[in-house]
């Protein structure tokens, strides 16, 4: 059955932009086929992704569509996972380069449809809006930091008691449950690494929706003080060890800790839930973390949680103004952009994708 989802491979954080395209991509063993899009602001890039997912769709293939972190209205590439086809933007953050030319992966160049006499006239604006928002990157970048360390400074005030021996109880019981019958020893499951959501202009942006198609069972983590990756981590390892695909989605502040477990093949999710990432849907499970925490300082805690969260507030005013200044250097290349020529070739581009399936 085809389904559509929504991932992120890059996000936004203290710690600046985390970025999992070449590990997901280019790295990928499996990879048949890698258009890597080259070309500047406003050439059409988003638009040529959406044209290719969606003849994929109408053709009725599973398209799973990358969005951007900065603006989540905007591609940064399309996974087609039947035919082991993406398109990807790969130019900075994300700067991706071909692992084996031709055969593999290549670089489709959008700048060819650039009247690049006619945007010489245009230099003074085009510098002046990329130099003001690549500062407000800069600027925003700056508040994450903060932000993330006034957090982490919060999360001292937490106690963690008994290394949540309960819960790890809790998990073991979940796994003897919803594992019974399959075995260990044979196939290693595939672990596909996604960001679940980012920070963006528009703030915090989550996928659940993603979770929803996949997963009709969702067990739902309430935990606030990230003490829940390692018993995800857990999770994780039992699934593999039973053969079972999985998407682990990473938590963008800190990528080597699992904040989000999708096994689709049972159709089963285990998801964290804290404030500005609440799960929408209706949990199959609660597990409640948060009860399990013991709070030494109230009064500080409510303080430096205030602190991250006004710090943060800042940093999306940040990537808004950057987004606007994206926005106008856009504006600025639009006129000078033959998009019939974008669009003529992401239908020849998916036409050669299609013929994979004969």
């Amino acid at each position: 059955m085809a389904y559509t989802t929504h991932f992120f491979l890059g996000a936004n954080s203290g710690a600046g932009f985390q970025n999992l395209f070449t590990q997901q991509l280019t790295e990928r063993d499996d990879l048949r086929d890698l258009m890597i899009l080259k070309g500047g602001p406003g050439v059409g890039k988003s638009t040529f992704m959406k044209q290719i997912g969606k003849a994929m769709e109408d053709a009725g293939l599973s398209v799973e569509y990358l969005w951007c972190s900065g603006d989540p209205d905007s591609l940064d590439g399309v996974w087609i996972p039947e035919l082991r086809c993406a398109v990807a933007d790969g130019t900075s953050p994300h700067v991706l380069e071909p692992r084996y030319p031709a055969a593999v992966d290549r670089y489709v160049d959008l700048g060819r449809f650039y009247d690049v006499a006619a945007a010489k006239a245009s230099r003074e604006a085009v510098v002046e809006h990329t130099l003001a928002y690549k500062a407000a990157y800069a600027r925003a970048y700056h508040c994450l930091q903060a932000a993330r360390q006034v957090e982490l400074d919060a999360g001292t005030a937490v106690e963690r008691p008994m290394e949540l021996r309960s819960a790890k109880r809790r998990i073991e019981g979940i796994i003897s449950r919803e594992f019974r019958g399959l075995p260990k020893g044979g196939r290693r499951g595939h672990t596909e690494r996604r960001f679940l959501g980012s920070i963006t202009r528009k703030g915090w942006v989550w996928r659940f929706d993603s979770v929803q198609t996949l997963c009709s069972r969702v067990y739902v983590l309430a935990d606030s003080w990230e003490q829940g990756g390692a018993l995800l981590e857990r999770l994780h390892q039992a699934a593999e060890e039973r053969g079972l695909d999985t998407i682990a989605c990473l938590n963008p502040e800190n990528p080597s800790c699992l904040e989000h477990l999708l096994i689709p093949e049972l159709g089963l999710a285990f998801v964290t839930e804290k404030p500005g990432m609440e799960y929408p849907g209706k949990p199959w499970r609660r597990i409640r973390l948060d009860a399990m925490a013991k709070v030494e300082n109230r009064a500080r805690l409510r303080f430096e949680t205030r602190m991250a969260g006004l710090l943060r507030k800042e940093g999306v005013e940040a990537l808004q103004e950057a987004g606007w200044e994206h926005d106008a250097l856009e504006a600025v290349y639009n006129p000078y952009v033959d998009f019939d020529g974008v669009r003529a070739l992401a239908a020849l581009e998916s036409g050669r994708l299609l013929s994979y399936l004969s």
